[in-house]
């Protein structure tokens, strides 16, 4: 049984050990919990590239105590070449999941990093120091972990053929082993030259040129001047305000107000305690309700009919509670997404706490891989629809993002940092967590180890059931079958269930980290 990591100067949590490590000694040699998340971010891109990378985008929420939180949104546009027509004469009647067709948005988390190194006080360290320990993993070589041989050896067919990848990602032709060396001295030059001339070195000059020319070259709508074009920016966070304190998630076009929106919808049906039929069938519940609205309307905010905070209102979520039969699943086919992420959160001795995520959209984003940077591209643009509509393909455009880091102070001070990843499973897992630790006090790690369910499907499973990890009671299992829900059972501490992590700083000095026995991670406190 894992336990809750407990510390008094800090706490970090990551879904690879390498990647708490970076983050921990940061902490420890006194840096800040932004420094910690950028050299635990470009850890973990070298360590866990199945997930992340740094040729995808990544969303911050930091809070700095007795501040209001600062989100950091470091998510791609699409190519000015990226339209409906330049598909279509390409004789794409959608948009292609894999291959350069595929990546069609500048990556964005690179320059996310610098954003959040702004909001840092005094002098921050070295970039090139932040960056120590991803450059020596991927020049070192990485003991590749289970997760990562598992999914390369499942997703192999729509790879193999990808340019760069085999070269970058197979051994002698195949998906390397558990515990085998991987290296990426490419990665690790490229990383050495981005902690040498800054974070804007990866969008101007030789690191762009050589990535323009690739993927030029390769099928990608993206240029030079997207690459340069691309800038994280500032936001205000949607916020929810609750019985059990105020909570933070990204703006639109991420599914950060539908986390929101489940937690509001749930905390209406007045369910007092947990793990019971009225808590696990409540959430899945107040999940549809929230989709519906999102699978509908959600978008690029240019696009969307009505703003998200709308969406958050009193009215509107006691009407979509009011919907909800307490006793009946509402039959739920439906459109779902896709998505492979890390998410990650520290908090430093000084009480600044972070929520990060960063990804590449599916495992290994298009695939595409540059020889001379060691560089994959995300296919995040694939999220995007050809046909009219708020999700609709237009040059600039920023496509739906299933990320969304979490971010909740208590009524007692309490200030949490939680996510997962998981696609369509993040709002759901995040409900979870927070739930059984904000609402109904249970310990942190094991609100996170408890069993999860997934609502549709995620990391390529074609059924849009209700997928239960076989660690639920028995009775608890008849009683949403027997309410209509239509149930499948998958294995006991399942990747669909997501990576889920969180980390806690008490208004005592107390740190609380958890970690997801799910993947390879660490709950490290100091």
């Amino acid at each position: 049984m894992l336990r809750t990591a407990l510390g008094l100067n800090g706490a970090m949590s990551a879904p690879h050990r390498a990647a708490a490590l970076a983050g921990r000694d940061v902490l420890a040699e006194g840096g800040s919990a932004i420094e910690a998340m950028v050299a635990a971010a470009a850890c973990i891109a070298v360590v866990y590239p199945h997930m992340n990378g740094i040729g995808g985008d990544g969303f911050w929420i930091v809070k700095r105590p007795g501040a209001a939180p600062v989100g950091i949104f470091a998510g791609g546009a699409a190519a000015s070449l990226a339209t409906p027509d330049w598909y279509a004469e390409r004789g794409h009647a959608a948009i292609p999941a894999r291959g350069g067709a595929a990546a069609l948005t500048a990556p964005g988390t690179v320059d996310g990093w610098r954003a959040a190194l702004d909001l840092v006080e005094g002098t921050p360290l070295p970039l090139s120091r932040l960056l120590e320990p991803a450059i020596a993993h991927a020049e070192d070589g990485i003991a590749v972990t289970g997760n990562q041989s598992r999914t390369t050896a499942d997703k192999l067919d729509g790879l193999r053929a990808v340019p760069g990848f085999a070269e970058h990602f197979l051994i002698d032709g195949r998906p390397p082993a558990t515990g085998q060396r991987l290296t990426q001295p490419a990665l690790g030059d490229t990383l050495r030259r981005i902690g040498r001339d800054g974070a804007r070195a990866f969008y101007e000059g030789e690191i762009a040129q050589a990535h323009a020319a690739f993927l030029e070259a390769h099928g990608s709508p993206l240029r030079a001047g997207d690459l340069a074009a691309q800038t994280a920016r500032q936001v205000t966070p949607l916020a929810l305000d609750t019985r059990r304190g105020r909570l933070w998630n990204m703006i639109p076009p991420t599914q950060g107000v539908a986390s929101l929106m489940i937690l509001g919808i749930y905390e209406r049906l007045g369910v007092d305690a947990p793990e019971g039929f009225a808590h696990v069938h409540g959430l899945i519940e107040a999940t549809k309700q929230a989709f519906l609205l999102r699978n509908a309307g959600l978008g690029d905010p240019s696009s969307m009919s009505e703003p998200a905070s709308d969406w958050l209102a009193d009215a509107r979520l006691d009407a979509l509670a009011a919907r909800i039969d307490p006793g009946r699943a509402l039959p739920w086919p439906y459109e779902p997404k896709e998505g492979d992420t890390i998410w990650m959160g520290a908090s430093d001795r000084d009480g600044t706490t972070v929520s990060f995520i960063q990804s590449v959209f599916w495992e290994f984003g298009s695939g595409l891989t540059c020889p001379d940077t060691g560089v994959f591209f995300q296919n995040r643009g694939a999220g995007f629809s050809l046909a009219p509509g708020p999700n609709r393909l237009a040059p600039g455009k920023v496509p739906f993002h299933t990320l969304n880091p979490a971010m909740a102070e208590l009524t007692d001070g309490r200030v949490m940092a939680y996510g997962t990843m998981g696609g369509e499973g993040q709002p759901q897992t995040q409900s979870a967590v927070f739930t059984r630790y904000a609402q109904y006090g249970q310990d942190l790690q094991a609100a996170v180890t408890a069993p999860r369910w997934l609502l549709g499907k995620t990391w390529g499973q074609e059924t849009t059931t209700l997928k239960l990890e076989d660690r639920f009671d028995p009775s608890l299992v008849a009683a949403l079958l027997d309410a209509g829900h239509d149930v499948e059972t998958i294995a006991p501490f399942s990747d669909l269930a997501g990576h889920a992590g969180a980390v806690v700083h008490h208004p005592s000095g107390l740190f609380e980290s958890a970690s997801d026995p799910r993947a390879d991670g660490a709950a490290l406190c100091l």
